[in-house]
């Protein structure tokens, strides 16, 4: 059965073009800037890929056979249509009008991702902006799916992504302001010994992040209610149906609810906190990483920070650092 050949290296038929242009090996080396040796492996290679002879061996100097001579008239619009595709490439990239794969978490796709996109609107560049769970968009940078993503946890083994601390939030304990009604000794440890805790499913970052320092509390409630998003969470506790532990960033996610929920600062530790990153490729997309990091700080110190202290007059000062 015969071998369909492999596709056109362009490097090596870039040195079998030299060759036959300066009648050698060691005028197409000169003519590339590169050895005598990687010209001869690399005509090697492209004939073992096509599987045909490309010279005449036995002239002085070689010449192009049959087979040779085809693929060096075919090569020219090759190569030309190659440096055309380059070149527009390049004039997209410069221009920024290859679009930006930027992925985030939910809570920060529909918080900031807002600001990002109004930002960049009124420039040359676009950004196409997907949601999800940290372990899928890790993956999906890793997969090059992605050309950043804001994340909650770091877990990808790889030293060619860039990891940029972004932000923290404090972990906060919500309740329904009904709840604190006529009431000036609610703390936490009362609210973990009057309701059973709303989770976060644990198939989410958030939520194994909250049930870890939950147990680090000692919070033991019952595994009555869990869900993937803050919305139905924050429904079923300004229905009195329990408290939960969130995060600033999550209820302006949601921020409907505030006008009926109020906050309650939880102990500092180390498991106290959730963390932002900014990963990319290292070497690639450095500068909007940069304005991606120097807007997300500017709408948090600017507009949602100050809009949360104002609504819940009970949040940390240090909710988001």
């Amino acid at each position: 059965m015969k071998r369909n050949p492999a596709p056109i290296d362009l490097r090596a038929l870039q040195a079998f073009i030299a060759a036959c242009e300066t009648g050698s090996m060691t005028g197409a080396a000169k003519q590339l800037g590169v050895t005598q040796s990687a010209i001869s492996q690399a005509i090697a290679a492209l004939e073992r890929d096509q599987g045909a002879e490309l010279f005449d061996r036995d002239s002085r100097p070689p010449r192009p056979n049959a087979a040779g001579r085809a693929l060096l008239e075919l090569a020219g619009p090759l190569m030309e249509h190659a440096l055309t595709v380059s070149a527009r490439l390049g004039d997209a990239t410069q221009a920024g009008k290859l679009p930006v794969r930027l992925g985030c978490v939910d809570s920060f796709a529909a918080t900031v991702g807002p600001e990002l996109i109004r930002a960049v609107s009124g420039t040359p560049r676009q950004i196409s902006l997907w949601s999800g769970l940290t372990p899928g968009l890790s993956r999906q940078l890793h997969e090059r799916e992605l050309d950043l993503a804001v994340c909650t946890q770091t877990t990808l083994d790889d030293a060619r992504i860039v990891e940029v601390p972004l932000f923290s939030e404090a972990f906060v304990a919500v309740v329904a302001k009904s709840h604190l009604r006529g009431r000036r000794d609610v703390d936490w440890r009362t609210l973990a010994l009057e309701l059973p805790l709303i989770r976060y499913t644990a198939r989410s970052v958030i939520g194994q992040q909250i049930e870890r320092f939950a147990r680090h509390l000692g919070i033991e409630s019952p595994r009555r209610y869990e869900f993937d998003a803050t919305d139905p969470l924050l429904s079923l506790v300004t229905a009195r149906l329990g408290f939960a532990i969130s995060t600033p960033l999550c209820l302006w996610q949601a921020r409907h609810y505030l006008k009926d929920i109020a906050v309650l600062p939880l102990p500092a530790s180390r498991l106290a906190r959730r963390d932002f990153f900014l990963l990319y490729r290292e070497g690639a997309w450095d500068e909007f990483a940069a304005e991606i990091v120097a807007l997300t700080r500017s709408v948090l110190d600017h507009s949602i920070h100050p809009a949360l202290a104002q609504a819940l007059p009970r949040l940390p000062d240090d909710a988001l650092r």
